[in-house]
C-alpha cells in the first residue's frame, strides 16, 4: 500500500541524515549524547509533521511564486510552538539543545519535505510522510548519539557502561567525534547497502558504481 511505503520510506530507504545526508549542522552539533538527539529528534518531528499537514492543506491556496516563503512561515510558527513548550515543561532539554531549536525552522529535511511532498500530496499522505522522516531523523541522531556518549563519556542516558572497561575519548563528544562517528556509520551502512545490492538481481541496471550491472552483463 502507498500508505505503508510513505510511512516507511524515511526510517530506512531514504533515512534523512544516512541516506539523503539532510540536516547535518544539528545530526553533528547536538548528538553529544542519546538523549540530545531524542530530544533534537522529536522535536524536528513533531514540527515535521504539524507543517507538511497544514502545507498539504493549503497547497491549492498558496501562490506558486511566495511558496517557500509560506512554508517558511508555516514552520518557523511551529518551531516557535514547539520551543516554548520545552522552555516550559523541559527546560533542561531546551538548555541543551540551545539555538539548535530556532534553527529547525531552516532545517533542510523539513523545508524538502514540505517542497517535494507535502506540497503535491493529500493531507493524510503528509501526515505519514512526516512521521516517517522523523522517526528516520530521530533513529539516526539516537544511533549517533548513543555511540559518542559511551565512547566519550563512558555513560548511556546516564548509566556507567564503558567507563569502567575503558578510558573515555574526550574528543568523542567535541565536534571531529561527531564528524567521525558520522563517516563510520556512512560506511558501515554503504558497504552493506553494496552488498545487497549485488545479491538482487533485478539491479542489472542500476547506475550505481557497486559492480552489479558488469556482473550481471559478464554472465549474460
Amino acid at each position: 500500500m502507498k500508505s505503508i511505503k510513505t510511512l516507511t520510506n524515511g526510517i530506512i530507504k531514504e533515512n534523512p541524515v544516512f541516506r539523503l545526508v539532510l540536516g547535518m549542522c544539528p545530526t553533528l552539533a547536538v548528538t553529544t549524547s542519546a538523549k540530545n538527539g531524542i530530544g533534537m529528534g522529536l522535536a524536528s518531528t513533531a514540527v515535521l509533521i504539524c507543517s507538511n499537514l497544514v502545507i498539504s492543506v493549503l497547497r491549492k491556496v498558496i501562490p506558486d511564486k511566495v511558496r517557500i516563503p509560506a512554508y517558511i512561515t508555516i514552520i518557523s510558527g511551529f518551531v516557535s510552538i514547539v520551543q516554548m513548550l520545552l522552555k516550559a515543561y523541559l527546560p533542561e532539554l531546551d538548555k541543551e539543545l540551545g539555538i539548535f531549536i530556532p534553527l529547525i525552522v531552516v532545517n533542510c529535511i523539513i523545508l524538502a519535505r514540505a517542497e517535494m511532498f507535502a506540497s503535491k500530496n493529500n493531507a493524510a499522505l503528509s501526515v505519514l510522510d512526516g512521521i516517517g522522516m522523523g522517526v528516520g531523523f530521530t533513529f539516526a541522531l539516537f544511533i549517533i548519539g548513543s555511540v559518542r556518549e559511551l565512547l566519550g563519556v563512558g555513560e548511556w542516558f546516564g548509566i556507567t557502561v564503558t567507563a569502567n572497561l575503558f578510558d573515555p575519548a574526550i574528543i568523542m563528544i567535541l565536534p571531529p567525534g561527531g564528524f567521525l562517528v558520522f563517516g563510520i556509520l556512512m560506511g558501515l551502512i554503504n558497504k552493506f547497502s553494496s552488498i545487497n545490492l549485488n545479491k538482487n538481481k533485478d539491479c542489472a541496471s542500476c547506475p550505481l558504481p557497486c559492480g552489479a550491472s558488469s556482473k550481471a552483463k559478464g554472465d549474460e
